[in-house]
């Protein structure tokens, strides 16, 4: 393979959509009201939706398997049907 081949190729992780991440993320950080935005995720965690943000906020804490062992299956859902 040549040089612009290997270059194309990009396997599970790309670098072009890193790079745009990357780029976006800092944009965000750049211009966004943090006190606002702050403000925002209080008034919600005050409101109807405090406990399932809260929730999610303790599975996340706890890392990737365990959201994922945390979603509903095909067969955990048929379960929990009465």
């Amino acid at each position: 393979m040549n040089d612009k081949a290997k270059k194309k190729l990009e396997g599970e992780g790309s670098y072009a959509a890193t790079r745009r991440y990357n780029a976006g993320l800092a944009e965000h950080v750049r211009s966004a009201n943090v006190a606002q935005l702050g403000k925002k995720a209080a008034k919600a965690l005050d409101g109807p939706e405090g406990p399932e943000l809260e929730k999610a906020e303790k599975l996340g804490k706890r890392g990737p398997r365990a959201a994922a062992l945390a979603r509903p299956t095909p067969k955990t859902a048929a379960r929990r049907r009465p």
